[in-house]
């Protein structure tokens, strides 16, 4: 045959006729398959519990709780706790899920098998008018037995309930050893701080910042005394100068006023006769009024009244002691004046370099003070996360934080959730047909006939004159009907086991026709 022909209508009808048993076999068979396959198919059952994640029970205004994670997260976690080897090993074997293979089925296989059976499904987020969320979550466990389903689901939602208390305060507890060990470290390196602040400011205790404009006023003060003992100091000295002239003029006979002059007579010698010539040469020069003559009198007749040189060297005597004794006060006062001077000056240059030194004490005080602050700051902040973690494992404790709770625990399946013989039917009656008629087409394709005398003359390339119709003889005319009539058993056959598919699988042909008839009323 050409490629360039084309099968028409009637060909594709003739083919259908030709091939009208095998269609029909075909499409029983595979509808009769898929029904088997639908009945045949063990049923599922699902047993499901749903768990709610209730929020903070105390305000969180009041007290807020540290674990801020979300919600998938912290589900997400418990059900990689929860769905360890071991806890499904554990109840694999409470529970004999896989008796029935036997020793086919490795552990690393039934765990596999276990875990596919096993959904967490998160539920939809409810946004409530404080802005805040409720979350919840549901377990489910598939078996095919459903009390074995029940009992499995409700083992492991109370796996999901006691993880999720223990990972919570567990976590709460380590929170609050960590921080509690960390404050007491920050506490200790703070204690060292306090410790090295102490000890220098006790080292530089003079030359600290705060007291900068006291020593300041020490300095002119002490100036000031510097000052006025200097002051003092060149008065005593001259006065010592003066007790030294005084001193001179005692061994000399002579006498000073107090205020350091001496008399007109100061100079006049001591002893009797010297007196008498000197009064006579004052005599011979002034008269007798003057005062030096008559001092120079006086001091002959009180030497003629005393007797002479004796009582004269005692005078001498006394007055020489009373002016070495003033001398040596003087001494004395001046010593005490230069040792205060000293001190004053040592005391002015100690002021001086601890005021010098202020700028360096300040920049290491201001770096230690930087690092205590900087520590008692971190040391308060943890104290106060300390704290928090206290309240937040307290919470926990009195199961007052955000906690999982069971809203609806398992029940026992009552029906199948798979397989879907529904669908399973479905499909058969849509494969069946499909089925058909591609086995037909690979027939067809396989046998090489030409059909029609459209198909001849293009085999040919000639055109045909004349056409034979073909003649049935009565045996293929009895033979017709026996097709036919087993086409129409086949039929019957097959619209029977679609009333039974309805009947079974979709909803009892009784209640069926009940509602059709109620439409039409």
């Amino acid at each position: 045959m050409k490629s360039d022909y084309e099968l028409s209508l009637k060909d594709y009808i003739a083919i259908i006729k030709d091939r009208a048993l095998l269609l029909g076999i075909s499409i029983v068979v595979i509808l009769a398959a898929t029904v088997v396959v639908a009945l045949s198919v063990p049923p599922i059952y699902q047993s499901t519990g749903t768990i709610l994640v209730e929020s903070q029970q105390i305000s969180p205004e009041l007290v807020s709780a540290n674990n801020n994670s979300f919600a998938d997260e912290r589900i997400e976690v418990i059900r990689q706790r929860v769905m360890t080897r071991e806890n499904l090993l554990r109840i694999i074997d409470k529970y004999n899920l896989f008796a029935d293979k036997g020793k086919q089925l490795s552990e690393s296989d039934k765990i596999e098998q276990m875990r596919n059976a096993i959904v967490v499904a998160s539920l939809s987020t409810f946004v409530r008018g404080r802005g805040e969320a409720t979350v919840a979550f549901t377990v489910s466990f598939e078996h095919k037995k459903p009390e074995v389903a029940k009992e499995v689901a409700s083992e492991l939602v109370t796996l999901f309930l006691n993880e999720n208390l223990k990972q919570r305060t567990e976590r709460a507890n380590e929170t609050t050893e960590f921080l509690t060990q960390e404050a007491n470290k920050l506490g200790a390196e703070l204690a060292s701080l306090e410790n090295q602040l102490a000890d220098f400011k006790q080292a530089h205790a003079n030359a600290l910042p705060e007291h900068q404009s006291l020593r300041m006023s020490m300095l002119s003060r002490s100036e000031l005394e510097f000052r006025e003992v200097d002051r003092d100091y060149k008065t005593a000295q001259e006065e010592l100068r003066y007790l030294e002239l005084e001193l001179s003029a005692a061994n000399a006979g002579l006498t000073t006023k107090a205020d350091g002059t001496r008399p007109a007579s100061a100079d006049l010698p001591q002893d009797l006769p010297s007196l008498k010539a000197e009064y006579t040469r004052l005599l011979s020069r002034y008269k007798e009024a003057h005062p030096d003559v008559v001092a120079v009198k006086r001091k002959i007749q009180a030497l003629e009244a005393s007797g002479g040189n004796s009582k004269a060297a005692s005078s001498v005597s006394l007055d020489v002691a009373r002016v070495r004794a003033r001398i040596g006060a003087a001494q004395e006062r001046i010593a005490s004046l230069a040792e205060q001077k000293r001190e004053l000056v040592k005391k002015m240059e100690g002021y001086e370099a601890e005021i010098l030194e202020a700028p360096q004490v300040e920049r290491g005080l201001v770096t230690l003070m930087r690092d205590h602050d900087n520590a008692r700051k971190k040391y308060e902040e943890i104290r106060a996360k300390e704290m928090g973690a206290k309240i937040t494992e307290s919470l926990e404790q009195e199961n007052k934080a955000e906690r999982f709770v069971l809203l609806e625990p398992p029940l026992l399946p009552e029906k199948p959730i798979k397989p879907n013989r529904k669908k399973i039917a479905a499909l058969g009656l849509v494969l069946a047909p499909a089925g058909g008629g591609a086995l037909v087409m690979l027939l067809e394709i396989l046998n090489q006939r030409v059909r029609g005398v459209g198909a001849l003359e293009s085999v040919l390339g000639k055109r045909v004159l004349v056409t034979v119709p073909f003649i049935t003889t009565q045996a293929e005319l009895a033979k017709r009907r026996r097709w036919r009539n087993l086409l129409i058993i086949a039929g019957l056959v097959l619209i029977a086991m679609l009333v039974v598919l309805v009947h079974v699988f979709y909803m009892p042909l009784d209640v069926l026709l009940f509602k059709a008839m109620a439409r039409f009323e």
